[in-house]
């Protein structure tokens, strides 16, 4: 059903620099850059996350109630990939730890401010 996310960045670099780390972490590859963004796949069939500067050119803001969750394999790489993207300057929201009885979730701000999680099922 999804086709593809899409997430604001005032400063493009700085967000294809974070996302190339985490992503590389997680198997995905740079499926095109351009002008205004840059993409990445997590393979053929499934969802482009997308970083981009607003085309009506004005400031990026982040959404109110909006967060992209990213799944993991295992509790082990929520906890490596949520230390890593606070290592990279994301601010952390949560975690990571257990959400009710099977979900494990670590939350975080990129570096724009959009909110976002690793998570898996245990």
């Amino acid at each position: 059903m999804i086709g593809y996310i899409t997430i604001g960045t005032n400063d493009l670099e700085r967000a294809a620099s974070f996302y190339d780390s985490i992503f590389n972490e997680m198997g995905a590859s740079k499926a095109f850059d351009a002008d205004r963004l840059s993409a990445w796949s997590f393979g053929e069939g499934k969802p482009l996350f997308t970083v981009t500067k607003p085309f009506d050119e004005n400031d990026a803001t982040v959404g109110n109630g909006v967060m992209v969750a990213l799944s993991a394999p295992s509790k082990e790489a929520v906890d490596k990939l949520h230390a890593k993207a606070l290592a990279l300057g994301a601010a952390g929201e949560g975690g990571p730890y257990l959400k009710g009885n099977n979900f494990y979730v670590g939350y975080f701000r990129d570096l724009d401010g959009n909110k976002l999680n690793f998570h898996c099922y245990i």
